[in-house]
């Protein structure tokens, strides 16, 4: 099948992957949703079995935005929501029901959603985002670094968006095909083939504040994208075991979220203390000398 994405989102020297094979790696997806319900139900006994005042934790120090993949929505990440609230953490959703519509236009309203939160919380946001949400992360860490803190992509094919199961290529021409057919909302072919789609691949290459911590976690056992087109030259590269769908279930990955997230943190932090201890340092050779 000829792809209806762009040439230019499909560089030389990757590929998606092909064939049924690829697609029976993410049959895995089921031990994965069954690790998930192993974790949350032994989470759920151990957090019985504490005192009732430890039972709520406080928040991190920053809020976490999650986005979820193509074709998906808020709450394909509920179980990774939960989890990490689980761990400290307070989550915001997305506000995306199905992630179909032009790249371009949700990122526009990521960027708002990001502003409100960090106006509400009066801190920035960190950023963890599945597949198409990872690339859309990666682009608003460009656009607003004054509003993020750090972001977080699984299995996001930032460096070949267009090296995909031909099953997902297919799915985005029917996007196209529904949008000529008169349905709005959807891709259209600029979307993904046209200025549209060339604008929004460089905006996930664009540089990143050097400020801004970056993980990209990836699995060899993608079933879907170009597992080497995930690991963005800039970013810390994490490899998991999970299927592509199953990165938004699997515990173990959600583990790998979690130490990307305080690793991130406990960088920011020494930065911080590092910058204090400049300044009092200069105050103090500034300072005058008293003479007797």
């Amino acid at each position: 099948m000829n792809s209806p994405m762009g040439d230019f989102l499909k560089p030389e020297g990757f590929a998606g992957p092909q064939g049924l094979r690829a697609l029976t790696r993410e049959g895995s997806v089921l031990g994965e949703a069954g690790r998930f319900v192993r974790r949350a139900a032994s989470d759920r006994i151990s957090r019985s079995a504490l005192p009732y005042a430890s039972h709520h934790r406080p928040a991190a120090a920053e809020p976490v935005l999650l986005i979820p993949g193509f074709m998906a929505g808020d709450a394909t990440l509920a179980p990774m929501a939960l989890m990490l609230r689980g761990a400290g953490y307070r989550t915001y959703r997305a506000h995306i029901h199905v992630n179909a519509g032009c790249t371009r236009e949700a990122a526009d309203r990521l960027e708002r959603r990001i502003e409100a939160i960090a106006e509400q919380r009066g801190r920035k946001v960190s950023i963890v985002g599945h597949s198409l949400g990872g690339m859309l992360a990666r682009a608003l860490a460009g656009r607003r670094p004054d509003l993020i803190h750090g972001i977080v992509s699984m299995g996001s094919p930032m460096l070949a968006p267009g090296a995909v199961h031909e099953v997902l290529a297919r799915d985005a021409e029917m996007l196209t095909r529904l949008t000529r057919a008169g349905l709005g909302g959807l891709m259209s072919e600029d979307c993904i083939a046209g200025e549209c789609a060339r604008s929004s691949f460089e905006e996930t290459h664009a540089p990143l504040d050097p400020e801004i911590g970056f993980t990209a976690i990836y699995s060899r056992r993608d079933g879907i994208v170009d597992w080497r087109a995930c690991i963005d030259p800039v970013a810390i590269p994490v490899e998991v075991t999970a299927s592509h769908v199953g990165m938004a279930l699997d515990p173990l990955v959600f583990d790998a979220v979690r130490a990307a997230l305080e690793g991130q943190l406990a960088v920011r932090t020494a930065r911080s203390r590092a910058t204090r201890e400049t300044a009092r340092s200069e105050a103090a050779l500034l300072r005058p000398v008293a003479h007797s």
